[in-house]
């Protein structure tokens, strides 16, 4: 009996890609398309050549990798024959509320005007040169919008001697946090410029803390997994 696994393959979260033996992709899934948003086909390749087992089959190995938005805690590498090799990375799945979040207390809010309004104030003390890319269709959802604020200041005030400062706003395709027994889409902002200050660090892990935020703290970037709660 033939059976066609490929939308078994498509319909799966965790990126798949085959690989020719010259590092040409013959095949991937949507998550996998996703994820080339964030990173090159050659770093890829290369991973899946320095983590391949040194004979037929497949190895799988735990590790800590970070695409932009995408973080995955371990990868899969296979292949039958010198002609064909295959990637499969593992989502770190997302660290759920201690707490429960009274909802209730919360302001449903268009992110995108929020968001404007205090890119205008950190505009009106810094003259660094800014650009903004963002989602305008993303749905209005709920947030404590004080707390957000005060996050978002901090934020930009790390960015406050970056030459240029880049600031992008998306849904998080195929990524979810459950908060309160019901699982919620996420928006990632990420913020990237030249260098930063990580004096706040520790100030801004906290106020997103209190907005069941998760915080990449990196170098030259800053990204917030925001929780869209319905």
């Amino acid at each position: 009996m033939d059976i066609n696994f490929e939308p078994f393959i498509e319909w799966d979260n965790s990126p798949f890609i085959l690989f020719s033996n010259e590092g040409k992709i013959l095949y991937v899934n949507h998550s996998a398309e996703l994820l080339f948003g964030s990173v090159s086909t050659k770093e890829l390749y290369d991973l899946t050549l320095a983590y391949a087992s040194a004979g037929f089959g497949y190895k799988t190995t735990s590790l800590s990798l970070i695409y932009d938005a995408f973080m995955f805690h371990a990868i899969t590498v296979g292949y039958e024959n010198e002609e064909q090799i295959s990637l499969r990375l593992y989502h770190t799945p997302s660290v759920q509320p201690k707490a429960k979040l009274h909802t209730e207390s919360l302001i449903t809010t268009d992110i995108n005007i929020l968001l404007e309004a205090n890119i205008a104030l950190f505009q009106a003390e810094n003259s660094n040169p800014l650009s903004l890319l963002t989602d305008q269709d993303l749905p209005l959802f709920k947030m404590d919008q004080n707390h957000f604020s005060k996050l978002l200041r901090k934020v930009f005030h790390s960015f406050r001697s970056s030459d240029s400062i880049d600031i992008s706003l998306k849904l998080l395709i195929g990524q979810h946090i459950i908060i309160n027994n019901k699982k919620e889409s996420l928006a990632g902002l990420k913020i990237t410029a030249n260098g930063r200050y990580v004096d706040s660090d520790d100030e801004i892990k906290e106020l997103a803390a209190k907005n069941q935020i998760k915080t990449v703290l990196k170098e030259h970037s800053i990204l917030l997994e925001i929780p869209l709660i319905q």
